[in-house]
């Protein structure tokens, strides 16, 4: 069967001892966890990292989870204060995230960037599941109209991998990546039906040292009790008889769901489980049960038969050997740039479709780094429960991976993605930049975001501005999907414009970026010499960003 199961919410067998490798590759000692610092890089569960796991790596993700969970955004004394890193350690990570494109440095505070999301991509992509089942829980959606989720276990958790929701005033706000405690979900009690006494001990021992759900910050908070953990194993139990499961309110008053699982063909364990998510205003948990879990039962039927058939996977070309470009940033910045952090986290986006599980020679061959650079990355990234390693040695990536960063992007729009852009063109060449897309009717643009240049007499087009397509450089592009135009002095007296398309994954033009300056500070042909190119390369780095964001989530053109 071509479709890679999900790690399972118990621990897979693995080989005892230390990792099978040779022994000519220890790490570089300033590269190590030495005794003195293997306290403060304490992974999952108060594990001790071993001696040859990357400290900067596991600091690198430690900022990255806590921007996470801070909703994307956050001062670097914040950092400070919530990771208990020293401030210039996190200057020197957020310099180096920044480099790799995964953060972006505003002011004070550090942002996430699209490009981040590049790490969750690799997940997703070897999973598969998204791929070949998101389509069909969007029909269901729209079917239904109801919001639908697919979501794995993530050991006593469950993480989101597809979302459709429904536009409305009171609408579900989880996000792909958003992780959940099991009892408090419909999905739970499903994935619960295979853990093994060990799974429920570890179960039952993070509830009591995390009682208040801190782990698990897409909730609000709500203490566990001995009464809920006996309501989860009678729900579990009931799970088990029925096939399904309901939740009547756990997450939060109001919130009901029902849930099926879709089972991998090839050993019968749960692959993933569908829900349908609703409000008890339009819909009661017995309504659910009763009229919505017959036409899930079915939409999951056809999941299972799609894992089923599905063709082998297409591997996609391997990220372009990085080694190089690390070392060259690394003589760029110097003390600044942490290049055992950065060809660390390259090491994820080995995995991909066609590549679910990799050795570590293949890991290595993937990136272009050395077998001992791989090796200690995965050695770090075992003990931070983000890879895990099969009884023959090969490598897969767990669900954990969604948390580096890419909830809060799951959600971004074009304008948003547009914006940091916008602002570094308008700076660049010192005139109004904006983002525009075609209203439905055709007749008129609308500007979607923008940023304005600082001068005595400037060009003014704030967001949500309408104005006549065939009169604008944007309008004209769009209605005529041209490579670029310019419109001088058509839509008012003394203006000059200038546009260049924006393209989706599928080379769709969805917007246009455009300049607009005064006639008197530059002449057609000048606009055309001097500004076209730099619009040209803005629009690229844009379209790369969408098309980063878009591989798994769908991403609004407003």
């Amino acid at each position: 069967m071509p479709v890679k199961t999900p790690t399972p919410a118990g621990e897979p067998p693995r080989p005892d001892g230390p990792l099978p490798f040779p022994e000519g590759e220890r790490g570089a000692p300033e590269a190590a966890v030495g005794q003195e610092a293997a306290a403060e890089v304490a992974g999952p569960e108060g594990a001790v990292a071993p001696q040859e796991a990357v400290a900067p790596l596991i600091r690198g993700v430690a900022v990255l989870r806590e921007l996470t969970a801070a909703g994307g955004t956050m001062s670097l004394s914040g950092l400070e204060r919530a990771t208990g890193l020293a401030r210039s350690t996190v200057d020197r990570i957020a310099a180096t995230l920044a480099r790799m494109g995964h953060v972006r440095l505003d002011g004070r505070d550090a942002v996430l960037a699209p490009p981040v999301m590049e790490l969750g991509n690799s997940y997703l992509a070897a999973l598969r599941l998204p791929a070949l089942l998101g389509g069909r829980a969007d029909e269901l959606a729209d079917e239904l109209d109801e919001s639908v989720s697919l979501a794995v276990a993530d050991r006593d958790g469950i993480r989101f991998i597809h979302q459709a929701t429904r536009r409305r005033a009171m609408s579900l706000s989880f996000r792909i990546g958003d992780l959940l405690p099991a009892e408090r979900t419909a999905p739970g009690p499903l994935f619960a039906t295979e853990w093994t006494d060990a799974d429920w001990t570890r179960w039952r021992a993070h509830r009591t040292t995390d009682p208040d759900g801190g782990d698990f910050p897409a909730l609000p908070p709500r203490p566990s009790n001995a009464t809920r953990e006996q309501g989860f194993a009678r729900r579990t139990a009931q799970a088990a008889r029925d096939g399904w499961a309901l939740d009547d309110q756990l997450i939060e008053p109001g919130l009901v769901a029902v849930s099926v699982p879709v089972r991998h063909p090839g050993t019968s364990r749960i692959a993933c489980v569908a829900s349908v998510v609703s409000h008890t205003s339009r819909h009661t948990a017995e309504d659910l049960r009763a009229t919505l879990l017959p036409r899930l039962r079915k939409a999951a039927d056809a999941m299972q038969r799609a894992l089923h058939e599905s063709a082998p996977p297409h591997p996609t070309p391997p990220p372009s050997p990085l080694a190089l470009w690390t070392s060259a940033s690394k003589q760029e910045l110097g003390r600044e740039f942490i290049e055992s952090l950065a060809r660390g986290l390259t090491v994820l986006t080995a995995f991909d479709e066609g590549r679910s599980e990799l050795t570590l020679a293949e890991a290595a061959r993937a990136t272009g780094l050395a077998r001992a650079t791989a090796r200690r990355a995965l050695i770090t990234y075992e003990h931070l429960g983000l890879v895990t390693r099969s009884p023959t040695g090969s490598f897969s990536l767990t669900p954990r991976v969604l948390a580096l960063g890419f909830p809060p992007l799951s959600r971004t729009t074009l304008p948003r993605i547009a914006a940091p852009h916008l602002k570094a063109l308008t700076e660049l060449i010192q005139e109004s930049t904006s983002l525009a897309v075609l209203t439905p009717p055709g007749d008129e643009i609308r500007c979607t975001a923008g940023a304005q240049a600082r001068h005595v007499m400037s060009v003014t087009i704030e967001p949500g501005t309408r104005l006549p397509a065939p009169e604008t450089a944007a309008g004209r592009l769009l209605l005529e999907d041209a490579p670029h135009t310019l419109v001088d002095e058509r839509w008012e007296e003394g203006l000059r414009a200038l546009a260049v398309p924006i393209h989706d994954r599928t080379g769709r033009t969805v917007a246009a970026l455009a300049m607009t300056t005064h006639a008197a500070r530059r002449t057609p042909q000048e606009c055309e010499r001097d500004l076209l190119p730099h619009l040209r390369t803005t629009a690229a780095r844009i379209e790369s960003d969408l098309h980063m964001t878009s591989r798994f989530t769908r991403v609004p053109s407003t």
